[in-house]
């Protein structure tokens, strides 16, 4: 009986925080590197599905770090890093296109399709819905975000749908570019005035000297850490994109550890939360 008391309460303690969210959008970035094992990724499905059934409106985009390097290696490309983006050649991009339009995207489909949402799967070229520009020549095939057909998204969420979206783009010619996925989930967080953008990944949070979660960070705080190298690699470009956000009209942004079951669950809908919070 204990246990049932237990989950009354906690279902309790959600309560306000439902009704705070309700009718609201949410981004969710799912990482590659989040999604490491069946268990995991199906208490993300589950949470992502929860959000749909009371009433928030979330839209997913993913990334696929771990099955990209897995693909790339397969054909002896090698996987190099800039300031935490991804190398892009031509030969890479089709590999790459194929990975997270079909493998990634689908499987994430489908498994909320099994839990009863009604999930679409997209990338940023269907539909334009992101079109880009190249970022940086020696980047090659990235592209940097020029706009979001948010007309789309709306009515899909409107309509029920999950839209779950790869971070590609195209460009006016038909080219299509890699986009990293946690500035094309930051872009599409601020074209729709989403209230909360988070990212789920393989880290805890952002952390202090002692390694222990930082609750709450904001601008100030954040640059000094990237200035004294406390922040480095992909962190940086999280950082930079949440700051993008919070700036441009996101209410609040989200780092939480996807090995944690359930964990979009607890940082939205407990008083304590698990993760990072980044605000003004």
């Amino acid at each position: 009986m204990n246990d049932y008391i237990k989950s009354a309460q906690l279902l309790v303690e959600a309560l306000p925080y439902i009704k705070k969210f309700h009718n609201k959008t949410i981004v969710i970035k799912y990482g590659g590197n989040a999604m490491i094992n069946n268990e995991l990724e199906n208490a993300i499905i589950e949470d992502i599905t929860l959000l749909k059934f009371v009433g928030i409106n979330p839209i997913v985009i993913h990334g696929g770090g771990p099955d990209i390097n897995s693909a790339l290696d397969i054909y002896n490309i090698k996987s190099e890093f800039i300031d935490g983006l991804r190398k892009t050649t031509p030969q890479a991009m089709s590999i790459i296109q194929q990975v997270l339009a079909g493998k990634i995207n689908k499987n994430i489909v489908g498994r909320l399709n099994q839990k009863g949402a009604k999930a679409i799967g997209l990338c940023g070229i269907d539909g334009n819905l992101i079109t880009c520009r190249p970022l940086n020549e020696g980047l090659g095939c990235v592209g940097e975000v020029k706009g979001v057909n948010t007309k789309l998204l709306t009515k899909l969420t409107d309509d029920e749908y999950i839209p779950v979206i790869a971070p590609l783009g195209t460009d006016s010619e038909g080219n299509v570019y890699n986009i990293n996925a946690d500035t094309a989930a930051c872009e599409i967080a601020k074209s729709l005035g989403a209230h909360k953008l988070m990212f789920v990944t393989n880290v805890k949070g952002v952390l202090d000297a002692d390694e222990n979660v930082i609750a709450e960070i904001n601008e100030d705080r954040i640059n000094d850490m990237i200035k004294n190298g406390s922040l480095s690699g992909g962190m940086i470009p999280k950082m930079e994109s949440s700051l993008n956000a919070i700036k441009n009209g996101v209410k609040r942004v989200h780092i939480i550890d996807g090995h944690l079951l359930h964990c979009i669950i607890l940082e939205l809908f407990t008083d304590k939360g698990i993760g990072t919070m980044i605000k003004e």
